[in-house]
């Protein structure tokens, strides 16, 4: 049986926002949450939102989903791969339920990893960067340095001294694990606990590296360039496969996460991709109609301020603001303008007003 569409699932449209995408993931998970929805399918749509919402907040899965549909997931993620990464950790502390990372999300409704499968990736890391509106309107291309494990040269990741090998651990048997039984009675309780000679390894290693002190890795700083897309929005990731920590016994090495974060703007405030922003003019301006230069995220651009403008009046300049991340086209830029009223009249300034003032009939008392 095919898969429903994941945004079938959420009840949102192609082209929904990342805010969108989650609001609606918030309520149905709400509504399906197993520990608040008690009937026999509740879990099994739990899971079915769950997993929808783990695609389509990631960009680089939801690219593949839109491109290829199910085949481009399947064909390239684990279900541990859709998961991971993924913060449910915000949604469910708002909601109140006392669960909330990838893997305790993942182990709960998807089976966790095994004992030994836990062990064969290494961690994944995560970086910050901090970007300004004008670096997102651009884009940029940014050298980091990134301290990380990968495997040591000398043991070659074995953890071994040269010339030596780990051996199977004699009371697991190499599982890493062992089974306690317990009796009371005509109760029998059956406890799977981690080995405590090898400490869930499996094996023992007699003589360990002098390099890695029998970790099979080593810390360094490695150099990389990180591409970030214009458009991109507060939280919003990329990931670089294999450039997280190395995996224990030579595994895998996990991916590294770059999580974006956009600093406030003295001119500037964001609402998707449009831009905000306040301009003040001269009451002669809004009286009698100007045209002004306001601030853009490039330059300055010109703006037709019509006639009799009242104060608070918003304007919208096309294509102003930001670029629609992983498509085409740019947001608008909003001008909110505030009418200034003029301080230090001269006495020429004072009188005319005045005069004014008395031909609109309006009442006032001099100062």
């Amino acid at each position: 049986m095919d898969k429903r569409d994941y945004y079938d699932i959420l009840g949102v449209s192609k082209g929904a926002s990342k805010d969108e995408i989650k609001n609606s993931y918030r309520k149905l998970a709400l509504q399906y949450h197993p520990d608040r929805n008690k009937s026999p399918e509740a879990e099994e749509k739990f899971k079915e939102i769950s997993e929808a919402y783990a695609v389509l907040s990631d960009d680089e899965k939801r690219v593949q989903f839109d491109q290829f549909g199910h085949a481009g997931i399947g064909a390239r993620y684990t279900t541990e791969d859709i998961f991971r990464g993924v913060d449910f950790g915000e949604i469910f502390r708002d909601l109140g339920f006392g669960f909330g990372g990838f893997e305790s999300i993942f182990e709960r409704f998807f089976g966790g990893f095994g004992p030994r499968e836990r062990r064969t990736r290494g961690a994944d890391l995560r970086y910050d960067l901090d970007l300004t509106l004008e670096q997102v309107f651009s884009g940029l291309t940014k050298e980091i340095e990134v301290p990380r494990t990968q495997r040591c040269d000398v043991c070659t990741g074995s953890g071994a001294q040269p010339g030596t090998s780990p051996r199977v651990c004699p009371v697991c048997r190499g599982q890493g694990q062992v089974q306690r039984v317990q009796t009371s009675g005509f109760a029998r309780l059956v406890r799977i606990e981690t080995c405590a000679k090898c400490r869930g390894e499996g094996q023992i290693i007699d003589k360990p590296c002098r390099n890695c002190h029998g970790t099979g890795s080593v810390e360094v700083k490695r150099r990389l360039s990180v591409k970030v897309p214009p458009g991109v929005e507060e939280g919003f990731s990329l990931r670089l496969r294999g450039e997280g920590d190395h995996g224990p016994n030579d595994t895998t090495p996990g991916d590294l996460y770059f999580v974006m974060h956009v600093k406030p703007h003295p001119l500037f405030q964001r609402d998707g991709d449009d831009i905000i922003c306040e301009v003040p003019v001269s009451f002669p301006q809004a009286a009698l109609g100007a045209q002004i230069l306001v601030p853009t995220l490039e330059s300055k651009a010109e703006l037709k301020i019509p006639a009799s403008t009242q104060t608070g009046t918003v304007f919208r300049m096309r294509g102003k603001g930001l670029p629609r991340l992983n498509s085409f086209g740019r947001g608008d830029e909003l001008v909110r303008v505030i009418v200034r009223t003029p301080t230090n009249l001269t006495r020429r300034q004072r009188d005319l007003l005045e005069e004014f003032a008395k031909e609109s009939g309006t009442t006032h008392r001099s100062a």
